[in-house]
């Protein structure tokens, strides 16, 4: 059996009795970083060998997954934080154990966007997860473009060193729209930036930022439900 196992994104509290008893019973921890997991593993007690598997080995470490999995053995795949496959590696194994027919199941936990979504006070009936944006400045307009007249909340991971370049970028493509900024998700300086994206935008600039960013953008239907909160009566 191939075991996903969703870790937390920050709070070790929020480690699920379930994914460690699947973690103290399997052959193998597939992991993104074998030393993260290594101090994840060592932080409940949990001893068991451990296989490197992240995007630049995929296809090799994938093999001889699979053939553990035909040999009968069990393997969990975890990544440095939160739910395999969102953004991490996880996708080519999963279809691969499929197309052989193997058993493939889930623990799932934390996921860093559910919880941004949710806390962001943004619609949250329709939305669209887009995972990490192109470094560049064009590809990166251009893939917001795609978006630029859909009606769902939007949300994007970010890295600290581009965040501002993006949130310039978003504002660009689409107008001044509600959004929020979630970083430190779990943890004691958890922060939820919420505002219009200049307003967002101007609280980074010029800031030393530090950790993955989630932002969150509300679809163009917000839009213009703020233009129309703002015109007077």
């Amino acid at each position: 059996m191939l075991y996903l196992v969703a870790t937390p994104i920050g709070n070790l509290g929020d480690m699920t009795l379930r994914a460690l008893e699947v973690l103290r019973s399997v052959d193998l921890v597939a992991s993104e970083d074998t030393r993260k997991t290594g101090l994840l593993l060592k932080h409940f007690a949990i001893s068991k060998p451990q296989l490197s598997f992240h995007e630049h080995n995929e296809r090799q470490s994938g093999e001889r997954i699979v053939t553990m999995l035909k040999a009968g053995q069990s393997v969990a795949l975890v990544t440095d934080a939160g739910t395999p496959g969102i953004a991490d590696p996880g996708f080519t194994i999963v279809r691969r154990a499929i197309e052989e027919g193997l058993d493939v199941t889930m623990v799932p936990g934390p996921l860093a966007f559910a919880m941004a979504l949710v806390l962001s006070g943004l619609p949250v009936h329709s939305f669209t997860f887009r995972g990490f944006p192109p470094r560049k400045g064009g590809p990166r307009r251009r893939f917001l473009a795609l978006d630029q007249t859909t009606p769902h909340t939007l949300i994007f991971y970010e890295s600290p060193y581009r965040l501002a370049a993006f949130l310039a970028d978003a504002l660009a493509v689409f107008g001044d729209r509600p959004a929020a900024l979630a970083h430190e998700l779990t943890k004691f300086h958890e922060q939820i930036n919420r505002g219009t994206l200049s307003e967002l935008l101007a609280s980074v600039t010029d800031q030393t930022l530090k950790g993955e960013y989630t932002v969150v953008i509300g679809g163009a239907s917000d839009r213009v439900s703020a233009l129309a909160d703002e015109e007077p009566e």
